[in-house]
Parts: C-alpha cells; sequence; structure tokens
C-alpha cells in the first residue's frame, strides 16, 4: 500500500502534470505506478510536453514523495487516493478531481451529504450572523458545513456548525499541518475532531495566494451545494461559487444591503440566477428527495424504543392529524388537506396558522403547505 501511495504522490510532484493530465495518464497506463515505468516514447506519444515526459523518466518526485510518506508516518493524517474507495463520491464527478487528499479527522466526514458555505474574510456583522445562524441551522439537519477556514464568513460558517453538535469539514490552500490563519489553530483542532481537515497540498506547503484559487474547487466539488454569505466584486467566494455552476451543483446567496460593498457577490449572483436565501429550509428544498429524507431533524425522530419522541408528544390531537398528512418534499393543496383530514375547514386553518407560526410547517404560494424537516 505504501509504495503504491508513493506513485500517487510523486506524479503531482513533477512540474507540467496538474491533476487533469494526471487522471488521463492513470487511464491510459492503468496506474501511476505504471506511468513511471512508460518508457520515453510511450509518454511523448500521449501528448505529455517533453520537459514533463523526461522529468517522468528521470523518476522526478520520487524523491519528494518519499519524505511525504515519511512526514505522515510521525503524524495521525490520512493519504487517501483516487483509487481509494474512501474518496468522496461528490469529489469523483468533477472535471479535475485532487490524485491525492491529506486528511486529518474523519474522512467518513468527507463523503456525507454537505453543504458549502463561503464569503469574504471582512464580513459586516450582519453578514457573520446570518452565516452562523445558517450553518447551524444546516449542520442540525445532518448536513456537513463545507468552508476554507479563513477569516470572517469561512470561520462564522464552521463555528456555528460546531455550535450545533455537527459536523464541518474546512478545505486548506496549505500543507495540514500549516494553519493559515495562525489564530484558527484552535478552530481548526475542533473542526477536526468533528468532521476533517483536508488539502491536496503535501505537508510543509506554505499558503502562498495561488493555491487558495485551486482549493475552492476541492470546496464546491463536496458540496450538493454553495452557498455565499457575503463577498466583494472580486472575492474568491465567486469563482467557488462558478466552479459550483460548472460542476452542476447548486448555487445559493445571501441578499445584502444593496449599499455595502460586501453584498455585491451574493447580490450579482442572484440577478444572474442564484436561489436567494433567508433560512435553511431554502436551501434544503433544492436537493433531491432521497437527499430530504435523510435530514430528518433530531426533534422529529423517535426514540429506539419505538416510543413517541417530545416532539410528537407535544402536539395536540388536531396538531397532529394535520401535521402527519404534510410531507417534506410534496406541498399539500389546502383543498386537498380539507378532504383527508376529518375536521371543519375554519378549525384546519386555525391549526395550519398554529403549526406555521411554532415553525413546523410552512406555506407555499398558492395556499400550498409544506411540512419543514
Amino acid at each position: 500500500m505504501q509504495e503504491d501511495l508513493l506513485y500517487w504522490i510523486a506524479l503531482m510532484r513533477v512540474e507540467g502534470i496538474g491533476p487533469r493530465y494526471a487522471h488521463r495518464l492513470i487511464e491510459r497506463f492503468g496506474s501511476p505506478e505504471a506511468v513511471y515505468h512508460a518508457s520515453l516514447t510511450e509518454l511523448e506519444a500521449c501528448g505529455l510536453r517533453a520537459a514533463s515526459a523526461q522529468a517522468l523518466s528521470r523518476q522526478a518526485g520520487l524523491e519528494e514523495a518519499e519524505k511525504q510518506l515519511s512526514k505522515l508516518e510521525k503524524t495521525d493524517f490520512q493519504a487517501v487516493t483516487f483509487a481509494d474507495a474512501r474518496y468522496p463520491r461528490q469529489l469523483r464527478e468533477i472535471t479535475d478531481p485532487p490524485l491525492v487528499l491529506y486528511v486529518r479527522g474523519s474522512v467518513e466526514a468527507l463523503g456525507r451529504y454537505s453543504v458549502a458555505v463561503v464569503g469574504t474574510r471582512r464580513p459586516t456583522a450582519y453578514g457573520s450572523s446570518v452565516t452562523h445562524r445558517l450553518a447551524h441551522d444546516l449542520a442540525m439537519r445532518n448536513l456537513v458545513i463545507v468552508s476554507g477556514l479563513a477569516r470572517g464568513i469561512d470561520s462564522a460558517a464552521h463555528r456555528g456548525a460546531l455550535e450545533a453538535k455537527g459536523a464541518t469539514v474546512a478545505v486548506l490552500g496549505s500543507g495540514l499541518d500549516v494553519i493559515y490563519p495562525r489564530e484558527n489553530k484552535s478552530l481548526a483542532a475542533k473542526i477536526a475532531d468533528s468532521g476533517a481537515l483536508v488539502s491536496e497540498f503535501p505537508l510543509g506547503t506554505p499558503p502562498v495566494p495561488e493555491n487558495f484559487p485551486i482549493r475552492n474547487r476541492i470546496i464546491s466539488g463536496l458540496a450538493l451545494g454553495t452557498v455565499v454569505a457575503e463577498a466583494a466584486e472580486y472575492s474568491g467566494s465567486l469563482i467557488t461559487a462558478r466552479l459550483a455552476a460548472d460542476y452542476n451543483r447548486e448555487v445559493f446567496a445571501v441578499p445584502g444591503n444593496i449599499t455595502s460593498a460586501q453584498s455585491f457577490g451574493p447580490n450579482h449572483l442572484i440577478k444572474s440566477g442564484a436561489k436567494l436565501v433567508d433560512s435553511w429550509e431554502d436551501v434544503v428544498e433544492e436537493f433531491p428527495a432521497e437527499v430530504r429524507q435523510q435530514l430528518a431533524p433530531p426533534a422529529a425522530a423517535t426514540s429506539a424504543t419505538g416510543e413517541a419522541s417530545l416532539f410528537e408528544a407535544s402536539l395536540t390531537t388536531d396538531q397532529k392529524a394535520v401535521f402527519e398528512v404534510l410531507k417534506p418534499d410534496a406541498p399539500l393543496l389546502i383543498d386537498t388537506i380539507f378532504d383527508q383530514v376529518e375536521m371543519k375547514q375554519p378549525q384546519i386553518l386555525t391549526v395550519l396558522l398554529e403549526l406555521e407560526m411554532n415553525g413546523l410547517i410552512r406555506q407555499l404560494p398558492g395556499k400550498n403547505f409544506l411540512r419543514r424537516l
């Protein structure tokens, strides 16, 4: 296994070979090791640049890879290759998935349903507050919150998920052993305990500016959708949103004050077709039914013994009769509810209002009602 891992790591250390071309070479020869054993003629026949082909023939990258393996053995970090069954399924689907992911924490967290929440490093009080609440509410629904550990919106998203006792994943633009910014070292440790820190950059890689646009594709690639909370006109968060759209993932945006420079990004995204978000429901309702069915809130679950939960016990008989008719993924017209509930219409309307005021259901346009998850 170590020898196999050695070639996966080495291939990404060869100058001129990025993830996309590396995948082509592996597909052509069968494995990273086979790429290294190919002849110069075979490599050049694949369209590889002469300098890169010659580097592979000289076994470039192997010495650096051996040093990486030596460093990894002294840590609790893991290296997950594209061939590993634990490699996150969502990330496999993007056009240029990393060959190797370095992970601190739970590899399993990377494969769970997740939402990316990103934004500016200099948020307003409004932006921080809304982000924290949104991440908290989404994490309460068993969604993993993915962000980039940066100051501002990213940190607010991670903290919101942690306060909900949920899982969160931080994608770094540096090696796992180089936490940036330094003041987030404690936050990073908490994230690793609840979810994971992940990077495609080898240990020891500094947080140079060009790394962050590269890592943004992992943030959007891991998630079902990306939420942009606050972002200025040339923010890296807009790159993440564009990548999400390119990967056919959902794009969401939190609207902001039109006079605020930090609201340019999300407001522009909304004008361009992103979904406006003011609550967690706006995010979840865009996901496929099979995803939503796995995101039941803790309050709505029954106990392991099959006894009614506190949530169910808190409903009156009339409220329970109406609530059980409603569905989380298919709005019901008021006339349909009248037909299915054996109560007088004014009484049903009263109960619907009570349930809505308690945050248990939503009323959509046209007198349609939907159970909140």
